[in-house]
């Protein structure tokens, strides 16, 4: 991805500023619960290479990204971000209600935003169908076909 976008020095720094919203987000919400969060938005978009990195991140960390044991704020936050991603002008009030009750507006801000770049991201990828890089293919679900 990051070679192909290399290709546009300033589409590179834009998707680049990932990393520091990740960041933000993770001070708040903790490292496993901001990839859960970015592999739902990524699994709902159908992003192979993005599904696909955060599921190694998953696996790596000794978790069956497939059946992931969820609390009740891990389990907000996976249907905000599958709700965001499949029509962001629909999130159910319930959905955002639910993760609502344990950010502050500060904290939905950033998650919001890092949501709309993860997507931003899998738009990229999946628009473009970037290959996924050779060291994630042992982490792909099995059903799906290397591009």
């Amino acid at each position: 991805m990051k070679r192909t976008l290399s290709r546009s020095p300033a589409a590179l720094a834009a998707l680049m500023q990932w990393y520091p919203l990740r960041d933000e987000v993770a001070a708040f919400l903790g490292d496993r619960a901001t990839t859960i969060f970015a592999h739902a938005v990524s699994a709902q978009a159908d992003c192979l290479i993005c599904s696909t990195f955060f599921r190694r991140l998953l696996i790596d960390s000794g978790e069956n990204p497939d059946r992931l044991e969820l609390d009740s704020k891990s389990s907000a936050l996976v249907a905000y971000g599958r709700a965001i991603t499949k029509d962001s002008n629909n999130v159910p009030v319930d959905v955002f209600e639910a993760v609502r009750e344990f950010l502050s507006d500060d904290q939905l801000v950033a998650l919001t935003a890092f949501a709309g770049m993860m997507i931003a991201t899998n738009v990229f990828n999946n628009a473009l169908e970037v290959d996924l890089d050779e060291y994630l293919w042992e982490y792909r679900k099995r059903d799906v076909n290397v591009r």
